[in-house]
């Protein structure tokens, strides 16, 4: 869908070149300036970081968190979704980008959601790897990429 909505706009700020036709030939005896080139066009907003990948883990990471600690009674529950608010804040710096995040987000949640109705040994297994892989997910993010 948002292909299409891309193409859609590409095509309508083309629209006014198509619409000029070809240039016609200049008459004999006049001198034409030579056509202007155009200015490189600007890199997109919501070109890729290199630790994307990570950080699409890790708010995928952060979903499976905030279904399982919750389902689970952990006391430290709501502070997920609040991480990854904070995460969206700092990272989400443009609609594509936070919609990829929230995405992942939303896939970690739901993975769980729709496979756990109560808290299970498993589910308390699966979200004690997820903080372990996370731990290691931010240190190596802060490690490379942090200022």
């Amino acid at each position: 869908m948002r292909r299409a909505v891309i193409l859609l706009a590409c095509l309508a700020a083309a629209t006014p070149a198509l619409a000029q036709g070809r240039p016609k030939p200049a008459a004999r005896g006049t001198e034409s300036k030579p056509p202007e080139k155009e200015a490189p066009a600007p890199a997109p907003a919501d070109a890729p970081a290199p630790y994307d990948r990570d950080l699409l883990r890790l708010s995928e990471i952060i979903g499976s968190l905030s279904f399982l600690r919750e389902l689970c009674g952990n006391p430290d529950a709501p502070e997920w979704p609040a991480r990854m608010k904070a995460l969206l804040d700092s990272e989400g710096t443009s609609p594509g980008r936070r919609d990829r995040l929230a995405g992942a987000y939303n896939r970690g949640y739901g993975g769980y959601a729709v496979t756990y109705r109560v808290c299970t040994p498993a589910a308390v297994e699966a979200a004690t790897r997820y903080i372990a892989e996370g731990e290691r997910l931010s240190v190596a993010l802060a490690g490379r990429f942090g200022g």
